[in-house]
């Protein structure tokens, strides 16, 4: 969708700010731009509506050269959010939304209607949010309608420039998980300018990791952080690299180890007879189906009639697929030495701090392999 072939941006004074960038977007990815001030990031983005123009070099937007586009309808095919969100301060939010569109030239009843759509979309009610102007919104909601208006004509491409920079790191994180729903259901090709790596490896498919004017490794988040290129890479993205890896690996079926069951209708003196066999203190409560209905200690099973009468609430859980930081959070929260992981409300298993450990180690392993985390052999695990 974008590709860069030996892209350059010279200024008349000599300052080279990006020199000789190929990489390349595909559609419907979301690439993070990272790195410290005055890196080039920001101009690689800009150069990309034109709002900043190359030196040499091309820069093709669906196979075609932008260099040979109108830069206005150019620009109105890409969408663009920047940290300050520049709303109109005289426009009601809804209006605000409708730019773009209306200067298409929709009709002003399918351009609202589509601004409408979009609020909803960000998590703004339309009807409460969009007689309101700007000055009436939080900082997080200005950004939202930032984003909803960037969206409004549908365009292929997203540019973001720092988009939630401006508001404390509560909503930040809440506006992160926003946009991610949207992207998972808008599915748009996005450059996102970020200073922060937490920031790029929790939102981005990929990261284009910056030195000065140069991109010094661009990678998944997991290669990123597991792999870095250079020793540059491993200080920008910081000495707790692997904890921040947590944050970008998932949870799997084959990283869980299954503890003792007993079932909700058994009676106590069953169960606890098959936990004694079993050398277990506690087990975990299912039902026929398989859902999970809490767990129970050996010594209250004994005088028990069934099993359904004891069941504990289990708080110490996580869906499968979930990041690695959340089951560890979990576990921490709830003093746990152990989680549950869920499919719905089926149990899978638990995910116990050694397996933690041994998820991350595969995760780069297979990464630095080029294969699925699966076929990492245990022992280059257990021996690293």
């Amino acid at each position: 969708m974008i590709r860069f072939e030996q892209v350059t941006k010279r200024y008349p004074d000599g300052t080279t700010a990006v020199d000789g960038l190929s990489f390349e977007v595909a559609e419907g990815e979301l690439v993070t731009l990272v790195g410290p001030s005055g890196c080039g990031k920001t101009t690689t983005m800009m150069m990309v509506n034109r709002l900043i123009e190359p030196t040499s070099g091309r820069i093709l937007l669906d196979g075609e050269d932008i260099m040979r586009a109108d830069p206005v309808t150019l620009r109105r095919r890409i969408g663009y959010v920047i940290q300050q969100v520049g709303l109109f301060p005289h426009r009601t939010v809804l209006d605000n939304t409708a730019t773009v569109p209306a200067l298409l030239g929709w009709k002003r009843g399918r351009a609202r209607e589509r601004a409408a759509e979009l609020l909803d979309l960000v998590g703004l009610d339309p009807k409460t949010y969009g007689p309101r102007y700007p000055h009436q919104l939080s900082g997080g909601q200005r950004q939202r309608v930032g984003v909803a208006r960037a969206l409004a004509a549908d365009p292929p491409v997203l540019l973001m420039d720092e988009p939630f920079g401006a508001v404390d790191p509560v909503v930040r994180e809440q506006l992160q998980d926003e946009f991610l729903r949207m992207q998972a259901t808008v599915r748009k090709t996005v450059l996102l300018v970020t200073h922060d790596i937490e920031e790029a490896v929790r939102l981005g498919d990929r990261i284009a990791v910056y030195g000065q004017g140069r991109i010094e490794q661009y990678d998944t988040p997991g290669a990123v952080l597991g792999t870095p290129a250079s020793a540059y890479v491993a200080g920008f993205v910081g000495a707790d690299r692997g904890l921040k890896r947590l944050s970008v690996t998932a949870i799997e079926r084959g990283d869980l180890e299954q503890p003792p069951v007993v079932r909700m209708d058994e009676t106590g003196q069953r169960a606890a007879a098959r936990m004694r066999a079993q050398r277990a203190r506690w087990a975990v409560v299912l039902d026929a189906d398989g859902d999970l209905h809490g767990w129970v200690g050996l010594e209250e099973l004994d005088t028990a009639d069934a099993v359904s009468t004891l069941a504990h609430r289990m708080n110490a859980w996580v869906p499968v697929g979930a990041p690695l930081k959340q089951a560890f959070g979990v576990m921490l929260q709830h003093d746990a030495g152990w989680v549950a992981v869920l499919d719905g409300s089926r149990f899978l298993g638990v995910l116990t701090p050694a397996k933690l450990h041994e998820a991350l180690r595969r995760s780069v392993d297979a990464d630095a392999q080029g294969v699925a985390r699966g076929q990492v052999d245990f022992d280059s695990v257990s021996d690293a």
